[in-house]
Order: structure tokens, then C-alpha cells, then sequence
């Protein structure tokens, strides 16, 4: 690829931008930190990182609530990682979970986001194994791209709850731990789609996603 993808990264306040950012670099891209919605409808794609608790998430969000709505009804693809795919989804037990009652997610995907039950350690940190269920252009590549499938392989994993899209179909690639869950989710369009991974922190198979991600936009 000649050109560079431009690629916008959300700063609404929670997200580790600046390993996100290298790693997009690494994979060809041509990256804005932005907190200025405005810039959302340049881009060649959109990316929402998140690490933390989904209330504090949503209400830091809320502002980029309409533009975010707009890329998503667009045909830029928006990348949520981790917290940031947890977003993408309705609604989450963590705020009721705090006792802080109902908060909206962003609902491209509809769904709630649970925690893990049974005897397992939360939060779930460690390397997992992708298993790719349907073909997505994040997890099995672009015709053409220099990326690729990542079935079989590993990435970093670090969070206490986890997607149940309301439609299986939603579940791009699963993984287990104690139970099996969504490890890579996009919407209908396939336009929207979020990792609760980290790419940026997954080696080789975070690369190899993330370059699907830039040849994709």
C-alpha cells in the first residue's frame, strides 16, 4: 500500500493511546490522537480504546455519543478494543454490579456485557487462544493485505466481564476461560467491530490484526 490509512484514536480520557498508537504505526497507519469529534469524519477509520470500569467509559464518551453514531452509520470502520468493544454493546452488569444502577452503552451491537462467574481468577489476564468463527476482513484478513488469519493463535487478555451479543451471529472469533466468550465482535455491516483483547500488547497476532484493521480502512 502506497498511501497511508488515516486513523483517528478517540482520547475521551481512559485508553493506553500511546501503545495503541505505535502499534497502529507499526502497522501502516497514519495516526491522530484527537478529543474533537470533528476530525471522526476525515478519517480513514476510527478507533476507541478503554481500559477501566464501562460507567466511567460511557459518561467520558457521552460527548462523542452522535459522532460516533455517525461513523458507525457510515462505511469508516470503527475499532473498538477492549473497554472500548465493551462500549459498543447496550448495556453492562459492572454499573450494577457498583451499585450505580443502568448505563447505556452505545448499542452498535446489541448485547449486554457480563462478569465472569464460577471459580475462575477476575480479572482474566494472560494469553488466550482465538478461535475464528466466521470470516471477518480483522481476523482473517483483507484480499491483498499483507495480514491475515490469527485462528489458533494467542493475544493478551485482561478484563473481568465479557460481550453476550444478543445474536450469535455478532461473534466473530471466541476464546475460554472457565467459560467460552466472544474475543471478537462486529455489528451486522461489519463495519463496526471491537477486540476485548489488546492488539497493541498481543505481539505478532496483535500486529497482524491490527494491520488488517489499516488495510481494511
Amino acid at each position: 500500500m502506497d498511501t497511508h490509512a488515516d486513523v483517528v484514536v478517540v482520547d475521551y480520557g481512559l485508553g493506553n493511546l500511546r501503545s495503541v498508537t505505535r502499534g497502529l504505526e507499526r502497522a501502516g497507519a497514519s495516526v491522530t490522537i484527537t478529543d474533537d469529534p470533528d476530525r471522526f469524519d476525515d478519517a480513514d477509520g476510527v478507533v476507541l480504546p478503554g481500559v477501566g470500569a464501562f460507567r466511567e467509559g460511557m459518561e467520558n464518551a457521552d460527548p462523542y455519543r452522535d459522532a460516533l453514531e455517525d461513523v458507525a452509520a457510515s462505511d469508516t470502520p470503527l475499532f473498538g478494543i477492549c473497554l472500548g468493544m465493551q462500549m459498543l454493546l447496550a448495556e453492562s452488569e459492572e454499573a450494577e454490579h457498583a451499585g450505580q444502577g443502568a448505563v447505556e452503552g452505545l448499542g452498535f451491537v446489541p448485547g449486554t456485557n457480563v462478569r465472569f462467574r464460577g471459580d475462575q481468577k477476575v480479572p482474566h489476564m494472560g494469553w488466550n487462544e482465538l478461535n475464528v468463527v466466521r470470516e471477518h476482513p480483522l481476523v482473517t484478513g483483507v484480499d491483498g493485505g499483507r495480514g491475515g488469519s490469527v485462528d489458533g493463535e494467542h493475544a493478551y487478555f485482561v478484563h473481568s466481564y465479557y460481550a453476550e451479543p444478543a445474536d450469535d451471529h455478532a461473534i466473530v472469533a471466541d476464546t475460554e476461560y472457565g467459560v467460552t466468550f466472544p474475543a471478537v465482535v462486529a455489528n451486522d455491516d461489519g463495519t463496526v467491530f471491537g477486540t476485548q483483547f489488546h492488539p497493541e500488547k498481543s505481539g505478532e497476532t496483535g500486529l497482524t490484526i491490527l494491520k488488517n484493521f489499516v488495510d481494511l480502512c
